[in-house]
């Protein structure tokens, strides 16, 4: 190949590769436009944000209580909310419950962070190289996702958890180990659709490296797709982690997590049935106000929908 020809392409490729990353960006300005204008969308980010919050100031709550989330107090066990100084009453060691609400909220939204971020890594790195590689790479590495995907998750996870009793952070680690297989066939396949466009195709001619592409090339196309995945991933891992934790095999007390929390309270639900609500509305909450962001971002991002 002359020099002349080389130089040409080396063009070509710079050219096609602006285009598409101000087509990126054009698109991520677009969709974060139409985002904000979804109220129902907007409403549950704020209301993600107060959680958020909620949990990062468990010191602050647990000092305008004047409980720790691990006090005991059993002569005012089973108080109604606003008795014996409890704002939201108290479980049957007489612990406070709003305090335990907030560190169960930074427990439980750690756990469902960290293994997002594991599963999703996971995820992106077998879906990137089997949607790039292809032959027998993919068809190696996407019969092992259908072998883990065919075997039932919840007892996998009572299982596992059951012989090893984790901590927060091992917890993520299972979760995540368990649920990514699904995330890297979504992710294959957005692998495999950008890997035929005209840029990569003239990023092979110059000689860019498979790696090199899979960075410069691809990955950055697929952020969108793995932000829409993370928002309808967090909820999902939020009851995935409640589950354990009320079954008993999940966060252990006395450390406060939402699930352990329903355990503990639903064996006084006639007597103190607001020791229930109030947990359960709480991951109820969290639940839907995360996956309806999912949802306003994935019609944000999505150039088939038309702003609601």
């Amino acid at each position: 190949m002359s020099a002349t020809t080389t130089a040409l392409t080396d063009l070509n490729v710079g050219s096609q590769t602006g285009r598409a990353a101000r087509k990126s960006k054009g698109l991520v300005h677009r969709a974060l436009s139409t985002f904000v204008r979804d109220r129902v969308a907007m409403t549950a980010f704020i209301i993600v944000i107060v959680l958020v919050i909620f949990a990062l100031g468990a010191g602050v709550v647990s000092r305008l209580t004047g409980f720790t989330p691990q006090e005991n107090h059993l002569a005012a066990k089973l108080s109604a909310p606003g008795e014996n100084g409890y704002i939201l009453g108290s479980d049957a060691n007489g612990r406070d419950i709003l305090t335990r609400l907030a560190y169960g909220a930074r427990i439980s939204l750690t756990v469902a962070v960290l293994a997002t971020f594991f599963e999703l890594t996971i995820g992106l790195g077998v879906g990137l190289i089997a949607g790039y590689a292809g032959k027998w790479v993919d068809f190696v590495l996407m019969r092992l996702v259908d072998v883990l995907l065919s075997i039932p998750t919840l007892p996998l996870l009572i299982l596992i958890s059951t012989l090893y009793r984790p901590g927060t952070y091992m917890l993520a680690l299972i979760l995540a180990l368990v649920s990514w297989p699904g995330d890297s066939r979504l992710l294959r396949g957005e692998a495999l659709s950008l890997k035929s466009r005209e840029y990569v195709e003239a990023a092979k001619v110059v000689g860019v490296s498979p790696t090199g592409i899979v960075l410069r090339y691809i990955l950055p196309n697929v952020m969108p797709t793995m932000l829409v995945l993370a928002s309808l991933t967090v909820p999902a891992l939020i009851i995935a982690e409640t589950s354990l934790s009320f079954l008993g095999v999940g966060v252990q007390v006395p450390t406060p997590s939402w699930g352990n929390m329903l355990d503990e309270a639903y064996r006084f639900y006639r007597t103190n049935w607001t020791n229930v609500f109030i947990p359960g509305f709480i991951v109820f909450t969290a639940s839907l106000a995360l996956y309806l962001v999912g949802d306003g971002l994935r019609d944000a991002f999505d150039p088939k929908q038309s702003p609601r």
